[in-house]
This record gives structure tokens, sequence and C-alpha cells, in this order.
């Protein structure tokens, strides 16, 4: 029996062009888009149900290895790196994501079903919400000490393992009202992506190393789904880059987060049913 069939491989080589292009048209991270897809693709594929969601979000996780990988090497190259923060941030992060990816483990399918529900509503609210310009006589915060930085990177690697993502949408917005410029927030946080992925990936591999759910599977993470959606989205992603100078990403986004509430929804109906 094949590790993967040529009809999966294929989709998965799909998810991953879309997922790419989507990161670098919209700059947003595509764990919340490859969890749902990545659960349709793999149901009937002999993975247990019970498991089918934590495979998903594992996989997910794990595919910012390597996407992170090319985005940082160009924030750096344009200097909007602060390596000095990324160091106090990431081994809180490390830490968070390996905790997350033990919890995520041992929960319920259920419960990880409405979590991610949550999440993808959360995420769509916050991409319609305009920004709330500072009212007068109001500053923004200053950056935390060291160890503030850790534990909001434990924070920030414990929910990403948990829901798969790469932790833009706590880093961000936490960087930037912090005084941080939204371009180095935006490096910052994408710089963080790899370790929040080495964690959860290693947990990952770690909580699920008793099982033998599906060939091709090293814990819960599923390689062959893995390693044809990164390859794909590396591909595609300056693709999107250059097409965003092109057209207007705003109605886009509007229509993306809309589809995302309309995914979270459909999360939220499927844990119900279960």
């Amino acid at each position: 029996m094949p590790i993967i069939e040529l009809t999966l491989a294929l989709y998965c080589l799909l998810l991953g062009a879309g997922i790419g292009l989507l990161a670098g048209l919209l700059g947003i991270g595509g764990g919340m888009l490859i969890v749902p897809f990545m659960m349709h693709l793999l149901a009937g594929k002999g993975i247990a149900p019970e498991h089918l969601v934590k495979v998903a979000i594992a996989t997910s996780l794990a595919t910012i290895l390597f996407t992170s990988l090319s985005s940082v090497r160009a924030q750096h190259k344009a200097g909007a790196v602060r390596w000095d923060l990324v160091a106090s941030l990431a081994p809180g992060i490390m830490l968070g994501a390996l905790i997350g990816a033990q919890l995520v483990g041992a929960a319920p399918s259920r419960l990880l079903e409405c979590l991610f529900g949550v999440f993808l509503l959360y995420t769509s609210a916050g991409m319609l919400r305009a920004k709330k310009p500072l009212a007068a006589g109001e500053t923004e915060k200053g950056l935390p000490s060291r160890v503030g930085l850790f534990r909001f990177g434990g924070l920030v690697g414990f929910i990403s393992a948990m829901v798969g993502a790469g932790g833009g949408f706590l880093t961000v917005p936490y960087l930037n009202a912090r005084g941080l410029r939204m371009q180095s927030a935006v490096a910052c946080s994408a710089a963080c992506g790899f370790p929040i992925a080495l964690g959860g990936a290693i947990g990952y591999v770690w909580a699920g190393r008793d099982l033998n759910l599906a060939p091709g599977m090293l814990g819960y993470l599923y390689l062959p789904g893995l390693l044809l959606v990164s390859a794909a989205s590396v591909l595609t992603a300056p693709l999107g880059v250059r097409l965003a100078h092109h057209i207007n990403t705003a109605q886009l986004k509007k229509i993306f987060a809309l589809m995302l509430a309309g995914m979270g929804t459909y999360m939220l109906w499927h844990a119900s049913q279960a």
C-alpha cells in the first residue's frame, strides 16, 4: 500500500499552492485553512475519527517550519526583524508549544473542533474590524521586560499549538500596540513562527509516539501531506506577493474573512453532530 495515494498527493499540492498564494497576497498564515481541508482530505484514509483533527492541527503547525524560513529571509534582508525581541520570545514560545501539543493529544476531538471554530470566528472578526486609532492623549504601551516577553511567548506558543497557527494573530497586534512599527511587528511574528512550529512539531511527535495511525505518520504528523503542502506553498507565496501590488486586497480580505466565518460556523456545527 503506498504511503500516499496519487489523488491525495495532488490535492495536497493544490492546497499548498492556494495557501501560499493567499499568504503572499493577504499576509496571513495558512493554518486556519490547512486544518479543515486536511481533515476533509484525510477522512476515510484509515485515521480514526477521534484523531483526525489532531493530525490536521499537528500537520498544519509543522508546515510553518518551511514557510517561515522564506519569509524571515526576506524580512531579515530588509532589516525589519528585531532579533533581540525574537530571542526573548522564543524560549517561552517553544515551551508553550510543547505543552500545548500534549494537551491537544489528550483532549477530546469535539472540544478541539469547537476551539478551532471559535478561533476562525475570532480571526474573521479581527479582519473585518478596522483598527481603532489612539484617542487624544493616549500613548502606546512600551515593550515589557525579558521576563514579560518570555511569559507572552509562552502564551503565544501554547495557543498556536492548540489551533495549528503561526501566532501572528497574537504577536503582531501585541508588538504593534507596544510601539513597534507594523513592518517590524510582522517581521518578528514571522521569525517567531519557526520556534512555534518546531516546539509544536516535537510536541506532537512525542504526544503520538505510541500510536500507529496510518502509513506515513510520525506521531500526529502526516509527513507526506506536510512535505507536499509546504513545497507548493513556498513556491506560490512569491506570486501572491507580486499580485498584491497590482490588485485591491481590501475587498479580497473582507471576502476571505466571511469565508473564515463560514468555515468556523461549520466546524462548530460539525462538533455538535459528533
